[in-house]
């Protein structure tokens, strides 16, 4: 099921004031209905002519406050010449924030299932971070709809291992707990917070619209509830190469990482010199947003490899 929807405004989320989240895209924002996973938002180019091209989903990443805003540039640059699509995951932006157990199946399924039944035909497919492992994920899940994968700033290739699911299920337990998880939620997703954790992605300032916008939309009715999931490190697959990437069929896979402050990319370069359907470009210098700190070079980069 389809609907359009208009900006929203609701009560205050954590324990700040009550704010309206603008779109975070010059596109109409529509809505899937999803029996497993909720009310889905994404948003949907209008090519200005008719396009036989491929279509093309975006995927944010996942921190205390992300958003479809993240790929702006992307979707900005490719919107007039063929279909993007960009969604807004469960737990963020204008999707649905039940209170719910929020784990790397349900973003893969829900990716799954907008290639599925609001995309409709096989896609290029384009994440970002922590992303990259459910939109790989999904890949396995739905093969025939992918055309192609960019992994941009990919977490998964660290040399550092991730936390069991027993610390992660403890971290969470402690985080949820009302007395001080939504305080820490709420430093978190602080002007301030976001600005220092945002500004770690650039070598110079922040965007101030991406500032704004990730405080925005860190401050609606239960936006704390995924976070706190990422934050205790349950979002992520252990042995992410061997468990996910390496399970993937066999599809154009295009990485782009430098420098990141958060992940680190040390498997990277030797597992794609080991597999020829993988390619692999720096575009250095940046700090795990190409496409924001040097853009001519990023949507260079991603045109020449679709068109390829």
């Amino acid at each position: 099921m389809e609907t359009t929807q208009s900006l929203s405004e609701g009560p205050r989320g954590g324990h700040g004031a009550a704010l309206r989240l603008p779109e975070a895209l010059d596109a109409p924002r529509l809505e899937h209905q999803s029996a497993e996973f909720g009310r889905i938002a994404y948003y949907k180019s209008v090519p200005t002519a008719a396009s036989a091209a491929r279509p093309l989903l975006l995927i944010h990443s996942i921190n205390a406050a992300p958003s479809s805003f993240e790929v702006r540039p992307i979707f900005t640059r490719f919107s007039h010449q063929r279909p993007v699509f960009s969604i807004d995951l469960p737990g963020f932006g204008h999707s649905q924030r039940s209170d719910r157990r929020y784990c790397p199946d349900v973003f893969a399924g829900a990716i799954a299932e907008v290639l599925e039944q609001v995309v409709g035909e096989s896609a290029d497919v384009l994440a970002l971070s922590l992303s990259s492992e459910f939109a790989a994920r999904a890949a396995l899940l739905a093969p025939h709809r992918f055309t192609s994968l960019t992994l941009i700033s990919p977490s998964g290739f660290s040399k550092r291992a991730v936390p069991s699911p027993k610390v992660g299920r403890i971290s969470h337990a402690a985080l949820s707990v009302p007395l001080w998880g939504r305080g820490l939620f709420d430093l978190v997703a602080s002007k301030r917070s976001i600005r220092y954790f945002l500004g770690q992605s650039f070598s110079g300032s922040a965007p101030e619209d991406l500032i704004e916008y990730a405080y925005a939309t860190a401050h609606q009715p239960g936006a704390h509830h995924a976070p706190l999931y990422f934050l205790s490190m349950q979002l992520f697959t252990a042995e992410a190469r061997e468990q996910l990437y390496d399970k993937l069929p066999e599809l154009p896979v295009l990485a782009i990482a430098d420098r990141d402050p958060y992940i680190s990319f040390e498997h990277l370069p030797a597992f794609v010199a080991a597999r020829p359907n993988w390619h692999y470009q720096s575009l250095a210098p940046h700090l795990g947003l190409p496409h924001w700190e040097r853009p001519e070079a990023t949507l260079s980069a991603l045109e020449q490899f679709w068109l390829a």
